[in-house]
């Protein structure tokens, strides 16, 4: 198992409980845009945040992951047909899907080989589509701690594909003519308890606690409370999305 498949199944159940959720919009203009509404395959899955809503839209909704973890935590799975495999590998007739999804993971194994098996598996005017979303939106002084949590004191500690979400993915090359997607944003009303259960999610911080054997978001924690005021009140917070899109010719 790849450290990455390693890091997302440990935190599987942590991954379900505090990620947010991807806007409807999102997933109305996938299914407008795809050739046909029979079969859609989300890629590297984890715990189906993209596959649950692609339900509404699409007769067959398949998910795949590396991890077996993931593709147990969480929600009820009805009605999706999950598999584990490798993205660059995929045990799937070729130009049998009508999109194919990578949510907040392509940077992890956006190779040649991934890409010459979506385009393998798309149908004639197939719709691929990835995203990520960086950090989180919700005032000047949070921003500001977090920024710094994510810039210092994690610094080191990301993995390599980390940069791919910095930039937005425009560093990475899609071998299809590309489509532009509408600007979207993950949005959420959560407490600080949210908030920190969020920040525990992230690959880094899994990492420097297995380094230095303690809870970096705890000793941060009292920053963001002081920033926060009431620890309990619900408060806005955003997450601008980022796309890479295209479809099969």
């Amino acid at each position: 198992m790849s450290e990455i498949s390693a890091l997302f199944g440990a935190g599987a159940e942590a991954y379900a409980n505090y990620r947010p959720q991807y806007p409807d919009a999102l997933f109305d203009w996938l299914a407008q845009h795809s050739p046909q509404r029979l079969r859609a395959l989300d890629i590297a899955c984890g715990n189906g945040q993209a596959s649950h809503p692609l339900r509404r839209h699409f007769a067959q909704v398949l998910a795949c992951d590396a991890s077996l973890e993931q593709l147990h935590a969480g929600r009820d799975w009805q009605g999706i047909q999950r598999f584990a495999a490798d993205a660059s590998a995929l045990p799937l007739a070729t130009a049998s899907l009508d999109l194919i999804v990578v949510a907040q993971a392509l940077h992890w194994f956006a190779s040649p080989a991934f890409f010459a098996e979506v385009r393998r598996l798309l149908k004639p005017d197939g719709l691929f589509c990835a995203w990520c979303y960086g950090l989180t939106r919700i005032d000047s002084r949070l921003d500001t701690l977090i920024e710094n949590f994510y810039g210092n004191t994690l610094a080191g500690y990301w993995l390599d594909g980390r940069a791919s979400v910095e930039a937005g993915y425009r560093d990475i090359a899609l071998p299809l003519p590309g489509i532009a997607v509408p600007d979207l944003a993950l949005e959420a009303v959560w407490n600080l308890d949210q908030l920190t259960g969020y920040l525990r999610t992230w690959s880094a911080v899994q990492r420097w606690e297995r380094q230095h054997g303690r809870d970096p978001v705890a000793e941060l924690t009292p920053a963001l409370r002081r920033a926060w005021g009431d620890s309990k009140q619900p408060r806005p917070v955003r997450w601008p999305l980022h796309f890479l899109a295209g479809i099969a010719r």
